[in-house]
């Protein structure tokens, strides 16, 4: 089973242009079968004709480099990183990247960044970010955000301490790593239970995130509190969002820099612990400085009989959670969510609550399944091909079903719904669970595993701006022996992906053009 970092896919607009058509066609890596199989990579993009991932076993780091035909033309070892580092982020722009990474050195923790060439070579010596003084031997303390535009990064520090107070430290750059400002900023926690997440950072270098607090531990939201971060600012401005006796499960953050909006969506019950009734939807407009919708829309019973599976009416959706949220050009969105959940050796099903504002595949609001940012970054980072990090003896069987998808217009109304239909399970791994998508601005086309006589087969869907789903012909290239990871791809290209694939047990990768 798989170990995770955060990881997250950075979403394209959702715009309706038309593309030149070209044959569908599949290439492959050849397995390493030298390399140990419990090695950690990241696919960090596309450099040219060049297609770089980082690879990582204990203290050695590396980044190999594949030309179009998925050919391995070097492989360069990181020879600058320390022994340890903590953890790894990739920025990959046209011509280069950046990793950035952290390292305890005795009692202190550097928060760095080096800049690499189109073949994954340092250039320059490593910068340093930041550093934090610590009495213990750390985890990742840094969390390092992207605007989408890819000029404003920010590394974040959270000082969780105090029960009564949290202190952000975050220091703004340029795309060069030029420090824009510096800022500690202190933010009261006036209740218990009070928590810091959600954190995103926007075009204009402002960082925004949420203070919540649930009844208690295992139980739902009912109190969201909407902050701001101006970027030269060392005030937050902050607003409530009226929850109207609503218990919130599965919160999301994401910004629309082209309609300057920011959306904060959720999944509701009406009583704490309850059977999810709907999805809430918070719009705020950044330009008029206030919250322009707020809406909660209740599931019709029409859709809860598609999405329910093996579930009750009333309980459809209680194994849904939030996935994607993909921004349309007139200011309207679409949302993502799946169905997954876990099953005991003993039989037992788990539901929601047993996960805590969770998906059961770990790694934060949102899910692990595909790690969402609850203090975590937008862009990747490095994560375990095998095993993972929930650590939960009693859990054995993982399942991945149906995936729903709800259009919004600009004013936060529902325009149109659909599912695609799916049903996945597997024993002690959910490596080839799950679904990926590519936007290549005329369509989106969802990529997931269906089972034929025993073997996983990746299949395709499309799905149109008006709703429409279309199930594509088998894809081409498919080779016997390939087993695709789809949630951990990354798009590469207009209708080009890099998809990890298991070969007889041993990673490679394949590229897929569609």
């Amino acid at each position: 089973m798989l170990k995770r970092t955060f990881y997250t896919i950075t979403f394209l607009s959702f715009t309706l242009i038309g593309f030149n058509s070209m044959a569908q066609k599949i290439m492959y890596s050849a397995p390493d079968r030298d390399e140990p199989r419990s090695s950690n990579f990241e696919v960090i993009g596309r450099f040219a004709n060049n297609y770089l991932i980082y690879k990582n076993y204990r203290n050695s780091y590396a980044i190999n480099v594949y030309d179009a035909h998925m050919k391995l033309v070097e492989k360069n070892n990181m020879d600058f990183l320390p022994d340890k580092i903590l953890g790894a982020t990739f920025l990959p722009y046209k011509d280069y990247s950046y990793m950035f990474y952290q390292y305890q050195k005795r009692n202190v923790v550097y928060s760095m960044a080096a800049k690499l060439d189109a073949k994954g070579k340092a250039i320059g010596s490593p910068i340093q970010l930041d550093t934090t003084s610590m009495g213990y031997t750390a985890n990742n303390i840094y969390t390092i955000l992207f605007s989408e535009n890819k000029e404003k990064i920010v590394s974040l520090k959270v000082n969780n301490k105090s029960d009564n107070f949290h202190i952000l430290k975050s220091v703004l750059f340029d795309k060069d790593l030029n420090q824009i400002h510096q800022s500690f900023v202190t933010v009261s926690m006036p209740e218990k239970h009070d928590f810091l997440f959600g954190f995103q950072l926007d075009n204009d270098g402002d960082l925004i995130f949420l203070r919540a607090v649930g009844t208690s531990q295992n139980n739902n939201i009912n109190k969201l509190n909407f902050m701001i971060k101006p970027a030269n600012s060392d005030e937050i401005a902050q607003s409530d969002i009226k929850v109207n006796k609503l218990f919130f499960d599965d919160i999301s953050v994401k910004i629309d820099n082209s309609n300057h909006t920011y959306l904060v969506s959720s999944f509701y019950s009406t009583q704490r612990r309850g059977n999810i009734e709907g999805l809430f939807c918070f719009l705020w407009d950044k330009t008029q400085g206030k919250a322009i919708k707020t809406n909660t829309g209740v599931f019709s019973e029409e859709l809860r009989t598609e999405a329910r599976g093996n579930n009750s009416l009333k309980a459809a959706f209680n194994d849904y959670y939030l996935r994607k949220v993909i921004f349309k050009q007139d200011g309207g969105y679409i949302i993502v969510a799946e169905s997954v959940y876990t099953s005991s050796r003993n039989g037992g099903m788990n539901n929601r609550w047993d996960y805590w504002n969770t998906s059961p595949y770990w790694g934060g609001v949102g899910g692990g399944f595909y790690a969402n940012d609850y203090y975590g970054n937008r862009y990747g980072s490095p994560w375990y091909p095998w095993g993972s990090n929930y650590n939960y003896s009693n859990i054995t069987r993982f399942y991945a079903d149906n995936i729903l998808i709800i259009s919004y217009d600009s004013t936060a109304q529902i325009e149109w719904t659909n599912i695609i239909a799916k049903s996945q399970y597997d024993d002690d791994t959910d490596n080839l669970l799950g679904y990926t998508t590519i936007n290549t601005g005329a369509d989106i086309r969802f990529l997931f595993n269906i089972q034929e006589r025993r073997n996983w087969v990746l299949n395709e869907q499309t799905l149109t701006g008006e709703g429409q789903l279309s199930r594509s012909p088998t894809l081409k290239g498919l080779e016997n022996n390939y087993e695709f990871m789809p949630r951990y791809a990354k798009q590469v290209g207009a209708k080009q992906i890099i998809v990890p694939c298991l070969y007889r047990g041993y990673v490679c990768f394949a590229k897929i053009d569609l």
